[in-house]
């Protein structure tokens, strides 16, 4: 029997190449949560112009608070179109394959995200964030049907952990570089210059990416491991209608409505959370962000690596896969609990600890719950299975976003983090209400199946 240590590592060089991927897709869609703290791109949104004598005019707290209702509206927008695009990415990935769908998605999101340098008012706003999340929207379909394609099983949850890390250090770069791009040249630039990331990233995809058989740099041994729990690949089609008739697809799909919205709420929001909180004795601007979010997002890195690398250590003790990624599940949820509290402590540092705990939380659930399309059902439904449940994350996305800029302006950040620290806890339960045992979906029950012959007919 062939270890990893013996069967050769190339493997690992394609989750970089995703890692990569990963953090570029974040940087641009992060770019807009921390100029959105600018001034003056406030006011040019609004269309708030200087006085007849030319001098600026002062942002009402009035002003402050319908910005921030339409920035709710703007962000609704880009979930709402990443949830389509969800699903049509993840079905075109599937027919089409990895290197091509993938890379028609970073074209598209790159072009978006230059295109956001443009615009002049909020719905010039909402339109370019509304292409960029239908561009976006295929990064995690490809990244975990690359994932389902280079590893065997019990090294799923570790190479999505790693890939998913890009997640956090795309908005590190951000929080590092976007504040002063703008200081410096202004917020148009912050989406320009990180718009042209994307090109680069399609030229290296392109050029780099096969599917194992076809790569040269593979072994005979290392492709021989990569295959070693394969299962059989039905040759027909499957439906996103037969797909929903397993109750895989629905755990997967609630592990995603539960706690996508919360991560989008932590990307959109904390920045004017750290920058508008009356309740902390120390503000954050554009000149101050970088240091803290390098703290919460570095950390946030190592609970997606340490969390994924956390399940593949209890299946190496000879736990089941259910046992091992509901134990690691729930570690998760629970260190995510003490977050209510960021939103009423005083102390900057404490809210910093609270917020890192429980993005580092949330990144190792979603390392878990991606594991859950390649551990449930064969490869060639990997990327239609991720796009159904990434909808589902979307659209509770849209409603969190839709609501947020409403209950922020109204009650403070209270309400919106006591939202966070039950959201994982309740997906639990529900996921395992659901699917008590992970019971991998064979092949054959793909080819044989529809709706009604799974669920039971009403």
């Amino acid at each position: 029997m062939q270890t990893p240590t013996t069967s050769g590592r190339f493997r690992w060089r394609i989750v970089a190449l995703l890692f990569l991927a990963t953090t570029i897709n974040y940087v641009d869609r992060q770019v807009l949560s921390f100029t959105m703290t600018d001034e003056l791109f406030r006011k040019e949104m609004l269309d708030i112009a200087p006085d007849q004598n030319g001098v600026p005019t002062v942002l009402t707290r009035e002003a402050t608070d319908r910005f921030k209702i339409l920035y709710g509206d703007v962000d609704a927008a880009f979930k709402f179109a990443y949830a389509i695009g969800f699903l049509l990415v993840g079905w075109l990935i599937d027919r089409i394959g990895t290197r091509r769908g993938f890379s028609l998605g970073i074209f598209f999101w790159s072009v978006s995200a230059l295109m956001t340098s443009f615009v002049s008012n909020m719905a010039g706003l909402r339109w370019a964030r509304t292409l960029l999340g239908l561009g976006e929207s295929a990064n995690f379909p490809a990244a975990v049907k690359t994932v389902a394609e280079w590893f065997p099983r019990k090294e799923r949850s570790f190479a999505n952990g790693l890939f998913n890390a890009g997640t956090n250090v795309g908005i590190i770069l951000t929080a590092v570089s976007v504040p002063y791009l703008i200081l410096r040249f202004g917020w148009r630039s912050s989406f320009f210059v990180t718009g042209l990331l994307g090109f680069g990233l399609l030229i290296l995809w392109w050029i780099t990416y096969t599917k194992p058989e076809r790569n040269p740099n593979v072994s005979a041994s290392e492709l021989a491991y990569i295959r070693s729990d394969s299962d059989k690949v039905p040759f027909r089609k499957v439906s996103w209608t037969r797909l929903l008739g397993f109750k895989q697809t629905w755990a997967f799909a609630i592990g995603k409505f539960m706690a996508d919205p919360i991560w989008w709420f932590y990307m959109s929001w904390l920045p004017d959370f750290f920058n508008s909180n009356d309740a902390l004795d120390q503000k954050l601007d554009l000149k101050s962000f970088g240091v803290p979010f390098l703290i919460i997002y570095v950390v946030s890195d190592a609970g997606s690596v340490f969390f994924g690398w956390l399940t593949t250590q209890f299946m190496s003790w000879g736990w089941s896969a259910n046992r091992a990624r509901k134990t690691t599940m729930l570690i998760c949820a629970l260190c995510v609990v003490p977050i209510f509290f960021a939103a009423q402590t005083s102390s900057l540092t404490v809210a910093i600890a609270l917020i890192s705990l429980a993005t580092a939380a949330h990144q190792g659930w979603a390392a878990n719950t991606y594991t859950f399309a390649s551990d449930l059902f064969p490869k060639n439904v990997v990327a239609s299975v991720t796009g159904i449940g990434g909808m589902f994350g979307a659209v509770g996305g849209i409603l969190l976003a839709l609501l947020s800029g409403r209950i922020i302006t109204a009650f403070g950040y209270v309400p919106m983090f006591v939202i966070a620290s039950c959201s994982y806890l309740i997906a639990l339960i529900l996921i395992h209400l659901v699917l008590p045992t992970l019971n991998p979906v064979k092949a054959e029950e793909l080819e044989e199946s529809d709706y009604w012959s799974v669920v039971g007919r009403p």
